[in-house]
């Protein structure tokens, strides 16, 4: 220590140090992790939208064959039911590897609203998740 320093300023750059991490680690999130979000949101109410006229039209309960019998109706919901199958299971092996490559939380909840809500609702919200974890990366001075 300079013996013309004062004791107290010595201290300063470590508060200063302090005060900056705090303000980082407070920063917004990107508008693309709130985007992420609305979408998945929607992702939630719409499909379950449609579940509910699915229920009330056939039933008071959600007879899982006769839905799939229905989705595979004809050409067109067969074609659509297909890309979802094929496009949801790429997605959800690249968030399982995604989320380990980042070491992500959350992991769990995305996968069980995929299964429970709709494939609409967790892939988004992985998106925002992900989008929140390399906000935190970045603060933390870590290229992911």
């Amino acid at each position: 220590m300079n013996p013309i320093q004062n004791p107290k300023d010595q201290h300063e750059p470590a508060n200063a140090m302090q005060m900056e991490d705090s303000a980082s680690q407070s920063a917004p999130l990107p508008v693309m992790a709130w985007i992420y979000l609305a979408l998945s949101i929607a992702g939630a109410v719409l499909p379950w939208l449609a579940n509910w006229d699915f229920i009330q039209n056939y039933g008071s309960s959600f007879d899982l064959g006769l839905f799939i019998s229905l989705a595979n109706a004809n050409p067109a919901s067969q074609s659509l039911a297909r890309d979802l199958a094929v496009g949801a299971t790429a997605v959800t092996i690249w968030m399982v590897v995604e989320s380990r490559r980042l070491n992500m939380r959350g992991l769990a909840w995305v996968l069980l609203s995929c299964i429970l809500i709709a494939f609409a609702c967790g892939a988004p919200l992985f998106l925002h998740l992900r989008e929140r974890r390399l906000a935190e990366l970045q603060r933390q001075g870590v290229v992911a």
